[in-house]
């Protein structure tokens, strides 16, 4: 059966850690450097990120996940750098145009904090099976109608995809032209479009009726086949994580405190 999720059950260490342990390190990743709001620390966690899913042979397919916020952050650093409200000091020119300090650093915090969360966020996407992640909440309690949302966001994208590429293979072994120039893609935007939007509202009937069917509703107490107690390495990126994220409150009240 084909996946229709980004996870990668390569049964590298991560995959193995309990799906809360890396939500520890996701909140972790993400609030320390806006708490501490420093270059520096947006370096750190991206590189602690980098090396995690180095350490899980995981990097190539996080590339795709993060190719599309390089034309975003291209974008911001061109639009602070030239025309910030802050620009005072010229760092360089390139003919008439004058890039300035002020602006680059802005656009590198905001640029850092992308990247981070991206990173972040694919440590969590691609070594944690949905279902997996889904079974956990609904034991602590949350409600099946918010696993069923998580779950849905896990698998959205790559079901989307699968499906534009599966449109795109039936409609050129039809003979349409989906590739080339500028103008071809725009003609076969529409043909290859409208199906997938009528795909996903189809879809989105006979999951629901799935669901019922399965008695999604029931207020009956759930039962599971499967048990993911923590493990050392749990408890150890845990309590790092919590560790790392009250330092840095407590940094940043200090901070504020000697000001």
């Amino acid at each position: 059966m084909k996946s229709i999720s980004l996870y990668q059950a390569n049964g590298s260490w991560l995959t193995r850690l309990h799906p809360f342990t890396k939500l520890f390190y996701l909140v972790a990743a993400v609030s320390v450097p806006l708490i501490q709001g420093s270059l520096a620390m947006f370096l750190v966690t991206i590189f602690l990120s980098l090396l995690l899913l180095h350490s899980a042979h995981l990097v190539r397919k996080a590339v795709p996940l993060l190719a599309f916020s390089f034309t975003i952050i291209l974008t911001i650093v061109l639009i602070q750098s030239l025309f910030n409200h802050a620009n005072v000091h010229v760092l360089f020119s390139i003919g008439f145009l004058h890039f300035y300090r002020e602006g680059l650093l802005y656009a590198a915090h905001i640029g850092g904090n992308i990247l981070n969360m991206l990173l972040a966020f694919a440590i969590l996407v691609l070594t944690t099976a949905p279902e997996e992640l889904v079974e956990e909440l609904e034991k602590k309690g949350f409600s099946p109608k918010f696993g069923y949302i998580i779950n849905s966001v896990f698998q959205i994208i790559p079901e989307m995809i699968g499906t534009m590429h599966t449109i795109s293979d039936a409609q050129r072994s039809r003979g349409m032209e989906t590739e080339g120039n500028l103008r071809t893609r725009i003609k076969a935007f529409l043909p290859l479009i409208s199906p997938v939007v009528m795909s996903a509202l189809t879809n989105t009937r006979e999951r629901a009726i799935a669901l019922e069917v399965r008695g999604f509703g029931a207020r009956a107490r759930k039962t599971y086949l499967y048990e993911h107690p923590y493990q050392k390495n749990d408890q150890i990126i845990k309590w790092l994580s919590l560790a790392a994220l009250a330092g840095s409150v407590l940094f940043r009240i200090v901070c504020l405190i000697q000001r």
